[in-house]
């Protein structure tokens, strides 16, 4: 009785530490660079992994933010949808989907990797394969975003400098086929990250977390794909979206000092323009799109930047003293605030939108009445 007595207790306090264990691992949240092991054991590896803030401030952010975006994009994609806001079809099928794939990142990027880990630290998805696919969709749905973004402001440069193109480009049919075609290139163009991770621990035969492998940073092909990855998402878009919209302006001042001269020798007086009145109404939203994209996307830049003439490595730790850390989780921070933002951006310029908007606000109340009454 004393020998099963003692092998019970063994087994219970076995059980206890590898409990232990887990939970010590399993607190940490995952984000594309794997979760960090402790200090105690960072002698154990030399690997670069990132370890996010973990802690009030970024609970209550991220709280906020997956509320707000996940009510923004789906009001925002069944407003635009009904085709009810004085939009083309063309500039509709863009939006829709932007706001699709922008919810898509708060789901994967925000809620099922980022609150996951801080409420919900030990579950299925902190499994292995489970995180090394969270990664995958979470970058997939980031890119497909900024892709489309770009794809959204060269339509718009081709209505506005192309007149001739413009028929055969700006179609519901092209907008259609050129968002399939973005959204087929970002994901598969992430998927070989899901082969880069390996277990951080193993547990009765259950693989735990995902920690970057020796490999990938090793290997030259791997640095290639990485380097590649950041150049593609977001330096180059940013790039490309800033040449666009100095093009778009230098041909619409251009545009707007001729037709003002060919109106007043017309006319010899002021009189409204159409034409400039609708190009101005699009120019707005294209430049608050682009530009909040951006703003938004800069710290990011940045720190990718600074990181890279230093010949420095990514913030590893969770140190909310550390300059570089705060840099690294501001960036990630205002990078995700980017997909929620086009909801007040079709609400402060656009007309239609916002009445659309005040409409689906003011239902439940409507309904809630009709049923009391």
């Amino acid at each position: 009785m004393v020998k099963v007595h003692l092998k019970r207790q063994e087994l219970r306090l076995s059980g206890m530490v590898q409990t232990s264990y887990v939970l010590m691992f399993l607190l940490l949240a995952t984000v594309r660079g794997g979760p960090l092991f402790p200090e105690q054991l960072r002698t154990i590896s030399t690997r670069k992994m990132h370890a996010p803030g973990n802690g009030p401030v970024f609970a209550i952010y991220y709280s906020a933010l997956a509320t707000f975006g996940v009510l923004a994009n789906v009001v925002t994609i069944v407003i635009l949808s009904q085709g009810k806001c004085g939009l083309s079809k063309c500039i509709t099928r863009y939006l829709v989907f932007m706001a699709v794939t922008d919810f898509l990142v708060i789901i994967t990027a925000v809620i099922l990797s980022r609150l996951r880990a801080i409420y919900f630290p030990v579950s299925f998805l902190s499994t292995t394969p489970a995180c090394s696919l969270i990664i995958v969709l979470s970058c997939a749905s980031r890119d497909t975003s900024v892709w489309l973004t770009v794809a959204f402001t060269f339509d718009r440069f081709i209505a506005i400098c192309c007149q001739k193109l413009k028929l055969r480009y700006c179609t519901a049919k092209n907008a259609a086929f050129v968002i399939g075609a973005v959204c087929v290139v970002a994901s598969l163009k992430n998927v070989p990250f899901y082969f880069i991770y390996e277990a951080m621990q193993i547990i009765d035969n259950v693989p735990w977390y995902c920690s970057i492998t020796e490999f990938y940073y090793n290997s030259v092909g791997w640095k290639v794909y990485d380097w590649l990855d950041r150049i593609l998402s977001p330096c180059l878009p940013v790039v490309l979206i800033l040449l666009l919209n100095a093009l778009t302006v230098r041909f619409i001042l251009a545009a707007s000092r001729a037709r003002m001269r060919l109106r007043a020798q017309s006319n010899g007086e002021k009189q409204s323009d159409p034409e400039m009145e609708s190009r101005r109404k699009s120019i707005i939203l294209l430049f608050a799109i682009s530009g909040s994209f951006i703003l938004l996307w800069l710290t990011y830049i940045i720190y990718f930047l600074v990181v890279q003439i230093r010949s420095d490595t990514y913030s590893i730790g969770s140190n909310s003293k550390d300059p570089m850390f705060i840099l690294q989780e501001s960036g990630y921070m205002l990078q995700l605030l980017s997909s929620c933002t086009n909801t007040c951006i079709y609400a402060g310029t656009q007309t239609k939108f916002r009445e659309q908007l005040k409409g689906a606000v003011k239902y439940p109340f409507k309904l809630i009445s009709n049923v009391l009454k």
